[in-house]
């Protein structure tokens, strides 16, 4: 789309759409979190760096967006607390531990928003879903992320959802290593950086 954001750049490790969005702030558990949605803007391109939206969908929604800027600011402050809900719940549930009511309420209320735009069509003979006046709806790149989540806590597959072990990271992912034992979120990055730490660790040691 153009815009000066790293918001596009982003890595999707998370192995499912909601873990993504959960992983837009960098650094997440560290004393100095990077966030990278920042206003509407970033939320757009973010969703087409994602493949919610296409670049001439998220264009529309810029310019509607402009037209509509108290609404615009308003989605994004509820992405960004549906974001803290689904990392939370994901979290806790990484830990062995319940995901809180509150975060629950509000998933559910995003995802009751959200399943209200959700339709069944027919299509070349067969039958699909399809999201209901997606063109006009400033929200609409929420909706399949809520039901990502949605989908996620009722699968056998969040058993697999492990919190990146390099401290500091935060971030989530589906563990679909063989031995389920993956700890980092990216061997390249937080993996090799503990990799790196542990050995200047025994190497102070030795010394």
């Amino acid at each position: 789309m153009g815009e000066d954001t790293h918001a596009g750049n982003l890595s999707l490790l998370g192995g499912c759409l909601c873990l993504d969005f959960a992983n837009t702030v960098d650094w997440r558990t560290s004393a100095h979190p990077r966030e990278f949605l920042n206003d509407y803007a970033d939320l757009l391109v973010w969703s087409a760096h994602a493949g919610i939206l296409s670049h001439e969908e998220a264009w529309r929604l810029r310019s509607e967006a402009a037209n509509r800027p108290e609404e615009a600011a308003a989605i994004h402050a509820r992405a960004i607390a549906l974001r803290e809900a689904i990392y939370r719940i994901f979290s806790r549930l990484a830990a062995g531990a319940p995901p809180e009511e509150d975060d629950l309420a509000l998933l559910n209320r995003e995802l009751s928003a959200a399943l209200a735009k959700l339709r069944v069509v027919r299509n070349n003979g067969e039958f699909a879903w399809k999201w209901d006046g997606e063109g006009e709806a400033l929200d609409r790149m929420l909706w399949p992320v809520v039901r990502s989540a949605a989908d996620l806590l009722i699968s056998g597959d969040r058993e697999k959802v492990r919190e990146c072990a390099a401290e500091g990271c935060g971030w989530l992912f589906v563990d679909t290593s063989r031995n389920r034992r993956r700890k980092w979120c990216a061997m390249t990055g937080c993996g090799n950086r503990a990799k790196a730490r542990r050995y200047y660790q025994r190497k102070r040691g030795r010394s």
